[in-house]
């Protein structure tokens, strides 16, 4: 068994820094060494690099702190005429401003299930990356007709290994949650038409108990109300399992669609 370069420091040292590191953004750079996660086959942002090549104005819903879209427009062919992002946690919506404000585009404060400040038929291109509740109403109603909606969900019961390890077995609804055909179906409800569907179940590992300190402060729907004071028997419990055993599996599913709004 391989063992973590980080797996000599004591239970406190490592909480500490897990505890140290900021959370804002979608950066999990801090994660190399700690964690690892393996990526879907289809690579999100290479292809949405192509999709912002061929578009004309383009928004990117839930944007976190602008790293997805800055690599892809980077690598775009060409940009839209238009590009706009929205966000609505104020600490990334201060550091996607910052990131995409050099590449042209405009960061709007908005909460997820809020109505879109946009007028109707606005973008010929939608995309997301792992939006918290897709609005499929809102996503017919600002995209064109003939217009894509392209985005890269978070799937069923992701990390729930690690979820039900501090919460204990959830119930089956929890489970069934953002299952791709109950997404599916949704969209079609809102009037658009799903050109693809993909859905892959992917391994995750974490290494010592930092990550899985930093991980659940960054990912806060995980174990809502976390902190290393309400869970450190647990925390504790974990870090001796990692040391002894090696490193903590768990799974997340993900799942890709390609949505059109019908005519144009």
């Amino acid at each position: 068994m391989q063992s973590s370069p980080h797996s000599a420091r004591t239970f406190e040292e490592l909480v500490a820094e897990g505890v140290a590191v900021p959370t804002e953004g979608w950066d999990f750079s801090w994660f190399e060494g700690r964690a690892t996660e393996a990526r879907p086959s289809w690579g999100y942002a290479v292809s949405l690099a192509d999709r912002l090549a061929g578009a004309e104005a383009a928004l990117d819903l839930q944007t976190g702190g602008g790293e997805v879209l800055d690599f892809a427009l980077r690598r775009a062919a060409r940009r839209p005429l238009v590009t706009v992002a929205t966000e609505g946690w104020p600490p990334n919506v201060a550091k996607a401003t910052a990131v995409l404000r050099p590449r042209g585009v405009a960061v709007v404060a908005a909460e997820e299930d809020a109505r879109l400040p946009f007028t109707d038929g606005a973008f010929d291109l939608v995309v997301s990356r792992h939006p918290v509740r897709p609005q499929w109403n809102e996503i017919a109603r600002v995209l064109r007709a003939g217009g894509t909606y392209f985005a890269q969900h978070v799937g069923p019961a992701s990390v729930f290994e690690l979820v039900e390890y501090f919460l204990g077995p959830l119930p089956e609804e929890v489970l069934a949650a953002r299952r791709p055909e109950r997404e599916r179906a949704d969209a079609e409800a809102a009037g658009l038409k799903v050109v693809d569907l993909r859905a892959e179940k992917l391994r995750i590992e974490f290494h010592d108990i930092a990550a899985v300190v930093h991980f659940l402060r960054k990912v806060v729907w995980m174990v809502p109300g976390f902190t290393v004071e309400k869970y450190e028997p647990r925390l504790r419990a974990l870090h001796e399992r990692i040391e002894a055993d090696g490193p903590f599996v768990a799974h997340s599913t993900r799942h890709l669609f390609d949505v059109r709004r019908p005519g144009g």
